[in-house]
């Protein structure tokens, strides 16, 4: 099974003394040119007008000074993507409670969605950025479209869209258009309330429910091999759970 999650919006700035290197990251030889190209971007950008960078970037007046930030990341302090990532769904996975074996089936089955990066894993060192899907950057345009195929190969090159394959996607809109497995079975994560017998998606707090289900699986005594072992375990911890063959979801009181 692999579990793709998504970046975060808010992240730590890391301190220590460690830059980047795009040759240490995951599927280096696949996504490396990619990240290269958006990183030049990003630095044209940060010598660009303002008014120019928060258009291209789609952030707001109030986040400006992440231009400059973003324009001088081969400079600046990393620390493993599971550290840089904060927010609801990183606080209820807590990568650094997880159990030894948890952490070692973090490092082979889980894959962190990002709109600079492509796809990372948990202990690739990577600076602070303010980088969204949303972004269009000169001559490079949509994101999802600009990782697509790049994503696509590196993907099938690392045995993660075979046929018989199992994907747990917690990721959201625009991050899931940029991959979808073409062979593996792509599971998506949701979360609900009911309230007399009437159900009401629910949005922020399911990156919770997404933390919680990522922890069950890396923390149980063996990785589920499928969808049914994986409610097995979620209802086990006392969560209501509802299968069909493309969708997990966890049903909660209002």
């Amino acid at each position: 099974m692999l579990i793709l999650l998504p970046p975060s919006e808010g992240k730590a700035s890391p301190s220590g003394k460690g830059r980047l290197d795009l040759d240490s990251l995951a599927f280096a030889e696949q996504l490396g040119s990619k990240r290269a190209e958006l990183i030049s971007a990003l630095e044209k950008l940060g010598k660009a007008s303002q008014t120019k960078a928060i258009e291209a970037l789609g952030i707001s007046v109030g986040q400006a000074e992440d231009i400059a930030r973003d324009a001088e990341i081969v400079s600046s302090p990393v620390a493993p993507a599971s550290e840089v990532y904060t927010g609801v769904l990183y606080d209820r996975l807590d990568f650094a409670s997880l159990p030894a074996a948890g952490k070692r089936r973090a490092s082979r089955s889980v894959l962190i969605s990002s709109a600079l990066w492509g796809f990372i894993a948990p202990g690739d060192q990577i600076p602070y950025y303010r980088f969204s899907m949303k972004a269009k950057l000169p001559k490079i345009g949509g994101l999802p479209a600009f990782w697509r195929d790049a994503l696509s190969d590196a993907m099938e090159g690392a045995g993660h869209d075979s046929e018989g394959g199992f994907v747990l996607d917690m990721r959201s809109g625009a991050y899931s258009a940029a991959w979808k497995p073409k062979q593996a079975r792509l599971v998506t994560v949701r979360g609900f309330t009911e309230t007399a017998g009437k159900r009401k998606a629910i949005s922020h707090m399911a990156k919770a429910v997404r933390g919680e289900v990522a922890r069950v699986a890396l923390s149980a005594k063996a990785m589920p091999k499928d969808l049914e072992s994986l409610a097995d375990l979620l209802e086990g911890e006392g969560l209501r759970v509802e299968l069909t063959d493309r969708t997990l979801d966890i049903i909660e009181k209002a």
